[in-house]
Parts: C-alpha cells; sequence; structure tokens
C-alpha cells in the first residue's frame, strides 16, 4: 500500500544537527562547576535524546559513580540535578551551535520536501528555548511551519502526546504523517502513536545500531527520502 503523505515531522539531535559537540562542551563546563570528572563523547552519545533532564541526570550518576569523584556520601543525583540543570542552561545557550554541524544532505532533503507541498514541524525532546536558536543558527528554522520541544508539551517522545499534538498544529492525519528520526525513541512515539516511521542511520541510538528498530526505511541520507517517497513503498 503507498503511503500518502501531506506532512513530516522531522527529528533534530542526530537527525538533522550533529549536536555531540555542544553536548560535550557544556557539560563538561558544567561537571567542572559541580566539581566532577569530565565527561566523554561516549557517554553523551550513549544518553542523549529522551531531554535534558534525562541526560543531566544520566551524567550526574555515571561521574558520581567515577573512583576520581570524590563525592561525599551525601552527595547524590537530586542534591546536584537543580544546581546542575542551571549550570547545564547557561554553558549551553553560550555555546549552542558552535561545536555542531548540519548533516549531509539534510538542506537537500527539505527542500525536495517543501517543494512537493508537504508541511514540515520540528520535534524534538531539546528544550524549546535551545532548539530555536539552533534551527536558526543552522539556517534550517525557514523549513518548519512549526518547532515543538521537550517542554512543549505534558510528555516528551517516546510518548506518543508530542506527536499527535503536532499534528493537530500542522492539520494532518497521523496515518499522513511522517516521523522521521533517528532513534529508538523516536520509533517508539511514532508507532504509539500510529504515525509511518523513517529513520536514519547515522544518528544517536543509545549504543544500538538502528536497524534493530522497526521502521518503514532506514536512510543514510535525509537526500533519500523525497525519491524513497515517490516510489510509493509503504
Amino acid at each position: 500500500m503507498s503511503l500518502v503523505i501531506q506532512a513530516a515531522i522531522v527529528d533534530l539531535d542526530g537527525t538533522m544537527v550533529d549536536t555531540l559537540g555542544d553536548f560535550e562542551v557544556a557539560l563538561n563546563h558544567t561537571m567542572a562547576d559541580l566539581d566532577l570528572p569530565p565527561i566523554t563523547r561516549a557517554l553523551v552519545e550513549r544518553t542523549v535524546g529522551k531531554g535534558s533532564e534525562h541526560l543531566i541526570r544520566s551524567v550526574l550518576a555515571h561521574q558520581l559513580a567515577q573512583p576520581e569523584a570524590n563525592a561525599s556520601s551525601c552527595v547524590t543525583v537530586d542534591t546536584l540535578y537543580e544546581p546542575a540543570w542551571q549550570r547545564y542552561q547557561h554553558h549551553y545557550l553560550r555555546c549552542n551551535g558552535q561545536h555542531s554541524d548540519v548533516y549531509p544532505g539534510v538542506v537537500e532533503g527539505l527542500q525536495a520536501l517543501q517543494a512537493a507541498g508537504i508541511r514540515l514541524a520540528c520535534l524534538t525532546n531539546k528544550p524549546v528555548s535551545f532548539a530555536q536558536p539552533l534551527l536558526q543558527a543552522k539556517g534550517l528554522a525557514g523549513f518548519f511551519d512549526h518547532v515543538f520541544g521537550g517542554d512543549s508539551f505534558e510528555r516528551k517522545k517516546p510518548d506518543p502526546l508530542p506527536l499527535l499534538k503536532t499534528c493537530e498544529a500542522l492539520g494532518t492525519a497521523v496515518g499522513n504523517t511522517l516521523m522521521v528520526g533517528d532513534s529508538s525513541n523516536d520509533a517508539q512515539a511514532a508507532h504509539a502513536a500510529a504515525c509511518p516511521l523513517v529513520l536514519v542511520t547515522y544518528g544517536y541510538n543509545h549504543g544500538r545500531p538502528i536497524q534493530e528498530t522497526p521502521a518503514a526505511a532506514w536512510l543514510d541520507s535525509l537526500a533519500q527520502l523525497p525519491a524513497w517517497l515517490q516510489t510509493g513503498r509503504g
């Protein structure tokens, strides 16, 4: 059966922009402020994608468990979370987009979708105050009718609510709205919302091969998406 796609919901981190450098810099400045050891890029790649609260809590738990942390027993993730969140916001907003790059094929893919009359929305678990400036800085903001972040709705992906609300904003049925992402997080939300799903192969999937995650297609570039849609695969 052919897919009839009227709109696409596109994830941000790991799908359109490689932001690991921004995360690494902001988190390492945050760890330094808290007298905790520096993090590795590999840790960021495993933990990013489920929202800033999950990222910070995961990183704090990992760093407090390191022998070099020298943390007292009264120092916990809960006691450090609020100051960590405040420092992380400060550092991330200062470096947002400076250590990140748009993936090859993203602009071409978005241009072709827009030219085909497909409405576009960006849906990310990144706070919207981080997402909007990043899209602007990378020249991608003009492609999207709507930009929603992890704090735009009551729940984040992998809950289906953000996808359902984004479909409402776009004015399209879920079955005619394609979710484009890079992780099982995006996939769980799309499956629960009954949105068709395409995943890119180059993003962040919590350390697991993305091909393990069911999808209509796994693409090496967003530039391949318009041609894939034209084949009528579904």
